[in-house]
């Protein structure tokens, strides 16, 4: 059991008799109000989000996680396949738990999978990946003018901005939290 006042982001908390993950934490005090923590929690079993508000002296009831490094092989018919670098197990996930980290994934990228009671609950990427521009318009001479941004096709299918200088080919560093360009690689 944790007071309310110990929840951090990325614990695991049961709310309402289900085990949730905390998004965000935010503790309040308005006023001459008593103090409370107002907290955006996940629900693992069915992925929706809640915004819930705890006075500042209850008591939660914490989850037990484990944190695997998972290193990403490939993609077949049967979904998203991993690898576990300690035991070389060989883990699927299907598209619906991979969701938009898709754009994301090349070979032996490494993950971090969070499993709560033994089932795994969500994917967390590096902040950023290196990929490969696979198709990308031409800069037009002279058109250089602040910060002109192309379309620019990455491997993995996610179409970015990128600035004119970048030509097919090119490794560039993108972020995975907004998708935005970062430098080439």
């Amino acid at each position: 059991m944790a007071n309310a006042n110990e929840l951090r982001k990325g614990m695991c908390i049961r709310y309402n008799g289900n085990p949730a993950i905390v998004l965000e934490v935010m503790h309040r005090t308005p006023g001459n109000l008593r103090a409370f923590v107002q907290a955006i929690i996940r629900y693992i079993g069915t992925g929706k989000s809640a915004d819930v508000r705890f006075g500042s002296t209850d008591k939660m009831d914490t989850v037990d996680v484990e944190r695997k490094e998972l290193e990403f092989s490939y993609k077949d018919q049967g979904g998203y396949n991993f690898m576990d670098p300690v035991t070389y197990d060989s883990i699927t996930f299907d598209a619906s738990f991979i969701g938009e980290t898709k754009d994301y994934l090349t070979e032996n990228l490494k993950c971090e999978v969070l499993y709560v009671e033994g089932k795994a609950a969500s994917i967390a990427l590096p902040s950023s990946v290196i990929l490969t521009v696979t198709e990308s318009a031409e800069g037009v001479r002279g058109d250089s003018a602040n910060n002109v941004q192309k379309p620019a096709t990455l491997e993995t299918g996610k179409v970015i901005n990128v600035p004119l200088f970048v030509k097919e080919g090119e490794k560039i560093k993108v972020s995975t939290e907004n998708g935005a360009y970062m430098g080439r690689a």
